[in-house]
């Protein structure tokens, strides 16, 4: 397997299992119908793990487009290799959601509520504040990306390791999503991460669902967000290097 399948696979897999629990909490008739956000944060958590796993040994598994800018940004990541990660990670997303539909087409069918038919798809504010919405994507993409390069600081000077989520061991990612997940959440769904939020969109906006509104308007607080806190990270990461 080479980066660009790993890369595809690895975020496939980490939205059929992401999405796949909110499908499971939100929709009509599931097993686990009223799961709570505790099921939703831990189903994530869980599938970053799977995803680190399958992707790890060939790609480093970055698994998200903020994590891959902000390694090269940090001068971790070949920056002519930024783009195809970028399409891997896009691509894998877009599948990922469409296997969440297919898994679940009977509850989506009894479903009739168009808001929560999108919201396995992609996130949604709690509170439209797009200021605030936007603040919060860049503060919960901050913490992802800062506690990484911590994580992998001993690694990174190794030209063998192959840089990403999957350099961590994968533990360790799952719970730091975990943790974001719970404490940082609730305002905008914590996409964290601009694939998993626009790839899946794009799925909801094409797929034969009964009602639907992709909400393209918000669309770009997902997007943007987890690229500026990312860059953020790495750039004070950088000052606090080379301040030591």
């Amino acid at each position: 397997m080479n980066e660009f399948t790993a890369e595809l696979i690895g975020t496939m897999i980490l939205i059929l299992l992401g999405n796949g629990v909110v499908a499971n909490v939100i929709l009509k008739g599931t097993k686990g119908n009223s799961g709570g956000w505790i099921a939703i944060t831990t189903g994530w958590a869980l599938a970053v793990y799977v995803g680190v796993v399958i992707a790890g040994p060939y790609s480093g598994a970055h698994l998200n487009p903020a994590v891959t800018l902000s390694l090269a940004i940090a001068g971790k990541f070949a920056w002519s290799k930024v783009g195809l990660f970028i399409l891997a990670q896009l691509i894998g997303s877009i599948l990922g959601a469409v296997l969440v539909w297919l898994v679940y087409r009977d509850h989506f069918n009894t479903t009739n509520d168009a808001n929560t038919e999108m919201a396995v798809f992609c996130t949604a504010p709690a509170i439209k504040n797009r200021v605030f919405n936007l603040l919060s994507e860049i503060v919960g993409t901050f913490v992802l990306v800062f506690v990484i390069f911590y994580f992998t600081n001993a690694e990174m000077g190794e030209t063998k390791t192959r840089i990403g989520l999957g350099s961590l061991g994968a533990l360790p990612v799952a719970f730091l999503v975990w943790s974001i997940g719970l404490s940082l959440g609730g305002t905008t769904g914590y996409a964290i991460n601009p694939a998993r939020d626009f790839g899946p969109r794009i799925a909801h906006a094409f797929l034969p669902l009964k009602e639907k509104c992709s909400d393209w308007t918000y669309a770009w607080v997902p997007i943007i967000g987890p690229f500026i806190g990312g860059a953020i990270a790495a750039v004070l990461f950088l000052l606090l290097k080379a301040r030591t």
